[in-house]
């Protein structure tokens, strides 16, 4: 989320990448096999991963090399199927509890793990409940950021991707539907999400490509410019964080082949 590579990093990353193409920077460790969202706080240059449904509730801190810095347990919260990471200018990190494969579950949860880089090894999470809205049927959620007091939520849709709302507010909540969008393209599932420091630019993450979207009205994010940004790779990209204005940090998860890289992309 809208976090800033420190100088330390400048240099490594104008020399990694070339306009419109995906770089490899690092090897994730090999023992995050499903890295399914990246985040990065402001003023740190540590990066957030986590793994999704059928792993263990470890947030983990990556240096820019893939290797695993940070472990903590995540006390009293249990991985259903965690999906994305966010964060605040306070330097507090937020899991996605929210993906929904068989589009069954009813109860979804957020949950703040406060100031992550001074956490030692475990800690307790303050929890965020929502449900959807009555008229709203069940859906798969993957991605999501936080901005101007709100969780943004897209969901992960062959035909249309909704976009819900959620108060930063400890309790319990009922999300407001905003919108909705069929993107074009046969790959049209968004899996990550991210908005830039002033707003003004979002980014939606799909395993071939992501959506740049600008010139929105107000929170209403598919109502301005959509453009398809096509990667010359395909694998299965679930973690996205913005660099800046043109610059994105992509992950992937590990297969028998390849995957399990943290990538920049010039657009």
């Amino acid at each position: 989320m809208k976090a800033y590579i420190k100088p330390i990093f400048i240099g490594l990353f104008l020399m990694s990448c070339s306009t419109g193409k995906l770089d490899a920077l690092a090897d994730i460790t090999s023992s995050l096999k499903e890295t399914s969202a990246l985040e990065k706080t402001k003023d740190s240059n540590i990066l957030w991963v986590i793994q999704d449904a059928g792993n263990n509730n470890h947030l983990y801190g990556l240096d820019i090399e893939g290797h695993i810095i940070k472990d903590i347990t995540v006390n009293n919260a249990e991985n259903r199927d965690w999906e994305d990471l966010t964060s605040d200018s306070e330097g507090n990190i937020y899991i996605g509890d929210f993906g929904n494969n068989n589009e069954k579950r009813k109860d979804f949860t957020i949950y703040q793990v406060p100031n992550a880089e001074n956490v030692t090894d475990s800690v307790e999470a303050t929890a965020i409940h929502f449900t959807l809205p009555d008229d709203m049927d069940s859906a798969d959620f993957e991605s999501f950021f936080l901005h101007q007091g709100f969780f943004y939520i897209f969901s992960k849709d062959k035909k249309t991707c909704k976009l819900i709302k959620v108060p930063h507010i400890k309790g319990k909540h009922e999300a407001r539907f905003i919108s909705e969008i069929q993107l074009k393209g046969k790959h049209n599932k968004v899996t990550s999400a991210d908005i830039s420091e002033d707003g003004s630019i979002v980014v939606l993450l799909n395993h071939d490509k992501l959506w740049k979207l600008t010139n929105f009205s107000n929170d209403d994010f598919f109502s301005g410019t959509i453009e398809a940004l096509e990667f010359e790779h395909d694998s299965q990209k679930e973690g996205i964080n913005l660099v800046n204005d043109h610059q994105v940090l992509i992950t992937d998860e590990r297969n028998k082949y390849d995957g399990g890289n943290i990538y920049l992309f010039d657009f």
